[in-house]
């Protein structure tokens, strides 16, 4: 029998240079891990990294790539995924907010286990909580009031923290540069899904971050609008696209308060309408089946 070869974790970061404190602290928190990653790569999104990212002593290989223009989040990480493809020696890869917090030692360790346990495995999705322990209903990836503790395959996940497999990514292809911030998780875990990976919430990976609200981001109504347009578009078959946009459309008219933000994302509707939204490339029908069983038709 042969044993199962375990695979090589590299960590990856990407920040705009205006949060060293807290930026700091998470890498202080990977360096504390029972399992040493292999590369830990730092992107410095629209910046100059830093002294700080150079000074502090990690394990493994790090190296740091400033980029002249903010890329936005699926941006930086594909220019991460680039540089640990040209080094070769990264089987998967975790991805953690600048802000966050690994607050168990052994979060890499178990992240490795999962995988050697599984070799369909494509996507794990942690658990984010903030300084008092609550996950935000958001933070949940299923439809409903859910237990946040459950832990399961589900169809999402969330972009704070999370470990991609680098050969799921060969056959999917990276992020959505283009969505720059909004849905790129949803693009990204709807391609693997197609593809046959599996997606695992794993709520033993507990990653500490501040409680925020997506819409203190200024362009976020228009660029969730837009980017949800877009979505369907690549992703959907015909017949669901009009069903996906109609109940979205509806639950924003009833959860909006705000008539700005309203007219934001009317505009940014209008502009996924407009705007090419890249390759269309439509998951299979039994994808469909697949995601429904699992909790969440693609139309919710």
């Amino acid at each position: 029998m042969v044993e199962p070869v375990e695979p090589r974790i590299a960590v990856a970061v990407v920040t705009m240079g205006n949060r060293p404190a807290e930026i700091n602290a998470l890498l202080e928190s990977v360096a504390k891990q029972d399992l040493a990653p292999a590369r830990i790569v730092i992107v410095g999104n629209g910046c100059r990294l830093p002294e700080f990212a150079h000074r502090l002593s990690l394990p493994g290989e790090v190296t740091t790539v400033d980029v002249d223009e903010n890329l936005g989040c699926p941006g930086g990480r594909n220019v991460a995924l680039a540089r640990l493809r040209e080094f070769g020696d990264t089987d998967v890869v975790v991805e953690l907010d600048d802000d966050g917090l690994l607050v168990d030692a052994d979060v890499l360790r178990r992240v490795r286990d999962l995988y050697v346990a599984d070799p369909r495995l494509g996507i794990v999705g942690f658990r984010i909580a903030d300084e008092q322990g609550e996950t935000q209903r958001r933070h949940v990836p299923r439809v409903g009031a859910s237990d946040p503790m459950r832990g399961g395959y589900v169809t999402g996940f969330l972009g704070g923290g999370h470990a991609l497999s680098m050969r799921m990514l060969e056959e999917t292809g990276d992020w959505p540069a283009e969505f720059f911030f909004a849905h790129e998780e949803t693009d990204l875990a709807w391609r693997a899904a197609d593809a046959g990976w599996k997606i695992l919430y794993a709520p033993e990976l507990l990653l500490r971050h501040p409680k925020t609200s997506p819409a203190r981001h200024a362009i976020y109504h228009r660029v969730t609008a837009r980017n949800r347009v877009w979505l369907v578009r690549r992703r959907l078959p015909l017949a669901l696209v009009p069903v996906h946009l109609g109940v979205w459309t509806l639950l924003t008219l009833l959860r909006t308060r705000s008539l700005a933000g309203l007219r934001a994302w009317c505009g940014g509707f209008l502009e996924g309408l407009r705007e090419p939204a890249g390759e269309r490339r439509p998951m299979r029908w039994r994808t469909v089946w697949r995601l429904t069983r699992l909790g969440r038709p693609p139309v919710v």
